[in-house]
């Protein structure tokens, strides 16, 4: 039966963080003399009377949950954060209704970096911040849930490296797992700050500074610019977010290894190698045809070719030119890249290389199986075999992912986009990146998409977020059997 008073008992102290970010925000609107620092502690008196109310009561209440409750948390955790979340956007009559107010909560939390705003300059800077704020947030929750919660939901191996797969967790960082965790995001909140220093040294103001940061080393992508990064026309701030994404798009516990001198441990990662092949291999290729193809100098098509493509694979979904103008050949690269992802672990979206990974090793095993049918060929990663449970798992889960694509394509086709819009849309939501291709490419917001199509949209966030295995199972009769 599953425990619902272990399920209120988080959710309350998801509200009471997050009423305690809002306030954090209302002291940056303070600091600035914005009337929006009333609106954010509206917001977080409500959320947080709203968690002590649920929490008090339950405050003693067993910490370890099941397998459903797990289901559910994963779930939910994210509408929670979204649907609290909108409050400052309505206190501060920065949106007009609850659904866009939602969409861009959740397009926070999910790290997604959709939005409907036409105009963020004109933002009061406590809204810029708590928009950037969710992002920075959403990644932890992420490398949280993969540690604490996702562990117990082993049937879909949800997250490969922070559950049981072998060859990913063989080397733990900490016996512990609050440990492991606080190792994490430590490697997190160390990377953050690192990039808030590093593009202060670039002259960039620091407001925007720690907001941009926010925004990469949680792959969101939120600007304070209506123009995005395009607004900071500098090398090497430019160098900065490439540099900073690529290790957004890492397991973090790499970076642990990496200073704690365990440097055979990240040369003998599988993944981590596959990574940085699609980090080289596909920049390089776009810069080619942009070189080629478009006539574009070999410096500025570089540095545009670099930072976009990499902002795609870590599903970051900043922007420095839009991908309409690079050719079809181009603009088809990028959409398959959407799919890839950064390192499970991270905090990006996608399906995540290590699941690529495994399917084609799978597929080159079964190519060979139909030539020597007797052989015993298994699929290895970082020389561990994989088990064909969690083959069959991944499999099944390349496959609804990619039926839930073309599902979220027809309905967005539905309020009349073209292919390439409806797509390319749907596979950024799922991939949790922003922009797409066709209509809403960089440089165009949400704005004008019909009520429906923000709803549908925040469900392919979540989806994607969530990751799809761990909704479906909630609509299965045996979930709430005894």
């Amino acid at each position: 039966m599953i425990n619902s008073r272990i399920i209120a008992r988080v959710f309350s102290q998801v509200l009471i963080l997050e009423g305690i970010l809002m306030l954090v925000s209302s002291g940056v609107s303070w600091i600035y003399n914005e009337p929006a620092a009333r609106s954010f502690l509206f917001s977080a008196v409500i959320t947080l009377v709203t968690g002590i109310l649920v929490f008090t009561p339950l405050r003693h209440q067993e910490k370890v949950y099941g397998t459903r409750e797990g289901f559910i948390i994963i779930t939910f955790i994210w509408i929670l954060f979204g649907a609290f979340g909108s409050l400052p956007y309505l206190f501060t009559s920065s949106t007009g209704n609850f659904t866009d107010a939602f969409f861009e909560s959740i397009s926070g939390f999910t790290t997604t970096g959709a939005t409907i705003f036409r105009d963020i300059e004109s933002l009061p800077r406590g809204l810029l911040f708590w928009r950037s704020l969710t992002q920075w947030i959403g990644g932890i929750t992420v490398i949280t849930l993969a540690l604490h919660v996702l562990p117990v939901v082993r049937s879909l191996n949800i997250q490969l490296p922070a559950t049981e797969f072998p060859g990913i967790t063989a080397d733990k960082i900490h016996p512990r797992v609050i440990e492991t965790t606080k190792r994490l995001i430590g490697v997190y909140v160390a990377l953050t700050i690192a990039e808030i220093i590093l593009l202060a040294l670039g002259k960039m103001p620091f407001f925007d500074s720690v907001c941009h940061s926010f925004s990469t080393l949680s792959t969101g992508g939120f600007s304070t610019r209506n123009t995005g990064i395009a607004t900071f026309p500098s090398l090497y701030i430019k160098a900065v977010f490439i540099l900073f994404m690529f290790f957004a798009g890492i397991n973090p516990a790499l970076f642990y290894f990496a200073f704690k001198r365990s440097f055979t441990k990240i040369i003998r990662n599988n993944e981590f190698a596959a990574y940085l092949v699609l980090a080289i291999l596909f920049p390089a290729l776009i810069i080619f045809l942009l070189f080629r193809e478009k006539g574009i100098s070999f410096s500025s098509g570089f540095m545009d070719g670099l930072f976009n493509t990499i902002s795609v694979i870590t599903t970051t979904g900043f922007y420095t030119v839009s991908f309409n103008e690079w050719g079809y050949l181009a603009m088809l690269i990028i959409f398959f890249l959407m799919f890839t992802g950064g390192m499970a672990g991270s905090a990006s979206g996608g399906i995540k290389v290590v699941r690529l990974l495994i399917a084609a090793r799978n597929s080159r095993n079964e190519s060979r199986r139909m030539i020597h049918p007797n052989a015993y060929l298994p699929v290895r990663v970082d020389q561990k075999k994989v088990p064909q449970n969690i083959i069959q798992n991944l499999l099944i889960f390349i496959i609804i992912y990619f039926i839930t694509l073309c599902t979220g394509a027809l309905l967005i086709s539905f309020l009349d986009y073209d292919i390439i819009t409806s797509f390319s849309t749907a596979a950024s939501m799922l991939a949790n990146i922003g922009p797409g291709l066709g209509t809403f490419a960089p440089f165009s917001t949400y704005a004008d998409l019909p009520l429906a199509g923000k709803w549908i949209l925040s469900g392919l966030m979540i989806l994607g977020r969530v990751e799809i295995l761990s909704v479906l199972i909630l609509f299965t009769g045996s979930f709430y059997n005894k």
